[in-house]
């Protein structure tokens, strides 16, 4: 509604009472505007339930490989991802398959799609992997499906001789997206020219090349910004050292800055005939954007905590990496408070030879209500579920999407357990209580990788509206 300035004060007395007579007419019908100035009655609020939509999980897409066409900077599918997906409440989900504008004949991701069951939306996870051995790219690589999000954060990779990693980003939506990449590197944070006002097609996939973004940087860290449609971003990330390929991995976006990260499920592995300890460390690397800030870093196994907390300060917008040396071969967890919101990821290897891989294992959301994974094929797949809460948590691991056999698992307080999973299944995770993480973890010879399980699609909330 317009309103008019009004200067003589009968006339001021006629539009007061015209819109107290609008306002008493619109309360009829079970809404009030505003508060008059004297009135003492509060403005009611109209609640409105939005329609469910569909539930989108976008996965990464095949394995690139940089220079195998004519052109050196040409983009080529190096191995295909295979790809394995459910949804919950009886749905079926479908899989269509976006665009690879960046690359030469490219097959590009699968975007897998849940409609609503009864006009309630429906959890959605999907999963992929995929193997590889060629004289320029080796390893394993396993990645969950992830929802676009208008904000992300990809902490992993590098720039420095012998790396070859990409930023992937993908819209499956129906409307063009702009985005923006900000990297923190060693100088702080800058937007390079090759990573300012990108377009990315509806139903389509971009690719750009790291060093574009940040050319010898060796512990970057990447904000994606979009606007005008949300993207699933990623990170394809890549070392070869004196000619030979020593792992590749797909890293999901991590979670967004906050005080306290749980990176659960990191997995330390190593090549046959390898000592039990690994001869060569791991590390967690960590970005406070904003404000300087002082980390505490823990690691714990299923047996409990790992040795000492540790401590760091962290530069405002300066990545930092902290190395988690001498852990034995296993699956454990990380935890980092900090006096500052900052976010991280863990690094880990499984040796330096030929016969090595290695991955980035990223932070989880806290579960609040059941969630679904989807476990991509690969070797021994072992889910590890983390308890920040006070007290001991149960969690169901539900077969099948909630359909099938169910195991309780009991995760003390400030603890980790693991249990093993079968791959090419989905599976539903059920916490009892808040405080609770989980991931997907492999580790096998000259294969290693990890995903966390992300936070399920729930109902669309109810809108509280307060007209004007």
């Amino acid at each position: 509604m317009t309103s008019t300035r009004v200067a003589r004060t009968p006339r001021r007395q006629v539009i007061v009472g015209t819109v107290v007579a609008m306002a008493i007419a619109v309360g009829g019908v079970g809404t009030v505007l505003t508060a008059w100035p004297g009135l003492s009655r509060e403005p009611a609020a109209i609640t409105a339930a939005p329609a469910a939509t569909a539930s989108v999980a976008t996965c990464g897409g095949p394995l690139l490989a940089a220079g195998r066409e004519s052109a050196a900077a040409a983009l080529a599918d190096a191995a295909a991802q295979r790809v394995v997906f459910g949804a919950s409440d009886g749905a079926v989900p479908t899989s269509r398959q976006l665009t690879a504008a960046s690359v030469i004949g490219g097959g590009g991701p699968l975007a897998v799609t849940a409609e609503p069951v009864d006009g309630a939306r429906t959890d959605v996870a999907a999963a992929g992997s995929a193997q590889i051995d060629e004289t320029d790219l080796r390893g394993f690589a396993a990645s969950a499906c992830t929802r676009a999000t208008m904000e992300s954060w990809l902490v992993g990779g590098s720039a420095a001789t012998g790396a070859a990693d990409l930023v992937v980003l993908a819209n499956p939506g129906d409307v063009a997206a702009r985005v923006t990449l900000t990297v923190y590197g060693a100088e702080g944070a800058s937007t390079p020219a090759a990573g300012a006002d990108l377009r990315v097609a509806a139903g389509a996939q971009r690719v750009i090349a790291l060093a574009a973004l940040a050319l010898g940087e060796e512990s970057p860290t990447i904000r994606v910004t979009a606007a005008e449609a949300p993207v699933r971003a990623s990170l394809q990330t890549s070392l070869t050292r004196v000619l030979v390929p020593v792992g590749v991995d797909q890293v999901t976006a991590t979670t967004t800055p906050a005080r306290d990260l749980v990176i659960p499920g990191f997995a330390i592995a190593q090549e046959p005939g390898a000592a039990d300890v690994s001869d060569v460390a791991a590390f967690v690397r960590l970005l406070s954007p904003s404000a300087p800030a002082t980390a505490s870093v823990t690691v714990w196994s299923d047996a409990g905590q790992v040795g000492d907390a540790v401590s760091v300060d962290l530069a405002a917008g300066v990545p930092l990496e902290l190395e988690l040396a001498g852990l034995p071969v296993g699956v454990y967890t990380a935890r980092i408070t900090s006096s500052a919101p900052m976010t991280g990821a863990v690094w880990s290897t499984s040796g330096s030879g030929g016969e090595s891989d290695f991955a980035w294992f990223v932070a989880a959301q806290e579960l609040a209500a059941p969630a679904l994974v989807a476990v991509a094929a690969g070797p021994s797949p072992t889910l590890t579920v983390t308890s920040s809460s006070d007290t001991d948590r149960r969690v169901r691991l539900v077969a099948g999407a909630g359909a099938g056999s169910v195991e309780e698992i009991v995760v003390p307080a400030g603890r980790a357990v693991s249990v093993p999973l079968q791959s090419d299944r989905v599976y539903q995770v059920i916490p009892d209580g808040d405080g609770v993480r989980a991931a997907v973890a492999y580790a096998g010879p000259g294969r290693l990788a990890g995903y966390p399980v992300s936070a399920g699609d729930v109902a669309a909330a109810s809108l509280e509206v307060f007209p004007r």
